[in-house]
């Protein structure tokens, strides 16, 4: 073979031409464009006119004024302040005896409503029912105020914004303290409201004004108020942030070292070694954050976000966490300990389950009777008994929840499926008996707001109607 051979063009002519066409660079930085050059800034590209929206994009929504209606509390007492009732474990404190047989009509039913799509179920003091809902014609998150009694209007009060259907438009719970109500809008918007009269209070845009991300299907983290504190995760600039839910004013803000978001899934407090901190799982992990002082105690990457996290962390005694998912196909849940080292906590895995053990999509588990009561989703949503080590009692067989709320009271079981049928059942460590089962809405789909019950009124919701069911023994039931 006969060498290569090189002409001094083949290196001199781009050559050249390279620095021709620098010496034109600079000629034009020199001269001026024509026009001026600008960095550019998202939503600055927008079509002339769209400066009004870019503006109302870049400020936080203003809430109107209430507008009565003509409902009256009831005289009902109890309360369920929020997501999982008065103590955020789904197991009522309330003392009204509930029914133990349904007759063939059902319970009986109280009142109904249409909603907006969606999954935001009630909070429940001083015989109001409160539900964050959407009103599509005027665009705005309303909060409704109904009564117990009928389900009849007291009031209603909103604020401008945009949403489009993303599976359902709702999620979240609100939470009352005192004469206060809060809630955590689609597109995180933290409102407060006067409780008896509707008046906002005050408004929080979290994604302006704390760096929230808007998860995927919209905000469905439930906000907590804990020593009388409102505490709620932006992520962004703080993992969770402390506030005077009066004021809304910040008490503190936790660090973020990892830069984790917002998930669906809801804050919880815990106790450990005589300090009180919250657990939260956020988009790469699950963290503790002191209570007194937002310092970060201790987090762990060993459980990240798979797609979605929606059910709550779980305490279990001597300072352990169980922590499930519905989505990956490893791990469905994962119990965790917490252990003092001398200058940091530690969290280790004392054990993993696998999807086919135990995972839970969206509901979080119940801690009762020194066990685990959770709906499996492998299989169609069984109800499982699991004791603190991951070990199986048993589970409810043919009745399956799917991805369904449940809830106790009065030692009964509650649980309604994905279609709308509600089943009551005894449920304990020594097994699983149904009691009852009834369809509350026909033709019905994704059933799976979070259940309340305040009286012996058991009020649930399907993807566009929620009722309220009189299961109190002192009531006459359906004919």
């Amino acid at each position: 073979m006969k060498p290569m051979k090189f002409r001094a063009t083949d290196t001199i002519l781009p050559l050249l031409l390279a620095a021709a066409g620098a010496v034109s660079i600079v000629s034009w930085i020199q001269q001026g464009s024509g026009r001026e050059l600008r960095v550019r800034v998202p939503g600055l590209d927008r079509p002339a006119g769209a400066s009004a929206e870019v503006a109302e994009v870049q400020q936080a929504p203003v809430a109107g004024q209430p507008v009565a209606g003509d409902g009256v509390p009831s005289v009902v007492a109890g309360q369920w302040p929020g997501f999982r009732g008065p103590n955020r474990d789904a197991i009522s404190t309330d003392s009204t005896p509930l029914i133990r047989s349904w007759p063939d009509a059902g319970p009986s039913v109280l009142w109904s409503l249409d909603l907006a799509e969606g999954y935001a179920s009630a909070a429940v003091s001083d015989g109001r029912v409160y539900v964050l809902d959407y009103d599509e014609q005027a665009a705005t998150d309303t909060l409704l105020c109904l009564s117990l009694d009928d389900g009849r209007e007291i009031w209603r009060n909103s604020y401008p914004v945009l949403l489009t259907r993303n599976h359902g438009l709702t999620r979240t719970v609100p939470v009352i303290v005192g004469d206060y109500v809060i809630a955590l809008g689609p597109r995180c918007h933290l409102a407060c409201w006067d409780a008896a009269s509707g008046t906002c209070h005050w408004l929080i845009d979290l994604v302006l004004e704390h760096g929230a991300t808007v998860p995927r299907w919209y905000a469905g983290q439930c906000p907590l108020v804990d020593q009388d504190r409102l505490i709620v995760a932006p992520g962004g600039e703080a993992m969770l942030i402390a506030l005077d839910y009066k004021t809304g004013e910040v008490i503190w803000k936790s660090p973020n070292p990892r830069g984790w978001t917002m998930t669906h899934a809801s804050i919880v407090p815990m106790e450990f070694e005589g300090r009180r901190s919250y657990v939260y799982c956020g988009s790469g992990g699950v963290a503790g954050i002191a209570a007194d002082d937002g310092s970060l105690l201790w987090d762990s990457t060993v459980w990240p976000e798979q797609f979605a996290s929606s059910p709550s962390p779980v305490m279990v005694p001597d300072g352990r966490i169980f922590l499930s998912s519905g989505y990956g196909s490893d791990i469905g849940s994962l119990m965790l300990k917490l252990k003092n080292s001398g200058e940091r906590i530690e969290a280790e895995t004392l054990f993993t389950l696998t999807p086919k053990q135990f995972n839970a999509e969206q509901q979080t588990p119940i801690v009762r009777d020194g066990h685990l009561y959770g709906v499996r989703k492998r299989g169609g949503g069984q109800l499982v008994c699991l004791d603190f080590n991951g070990k199986e009692l048993w589970d409810s067989g043919s009745d399956k929840f799917g991805h369904g709320p449940f809830l106790f009271a009065d030692g009964l079981f509650f649980a309604l499926d994905d279609k709308g049928v509600l089943t009551m059942a005894e449920a304990t460590t020594a097994g699983y008996k149904q009691l009852g089962q009834h369809e509350v809405f026909p033709h019905g789909h994704d059933a799976w707001g979070p259940l309340a019950i305040v009286g012996g009124r058991l009020i649930l919701r399907d993807m566009t109607r929620m009722v309220c069911l009189n299961l109190a023994q002192n009531e006459k039931p359906n004919e």
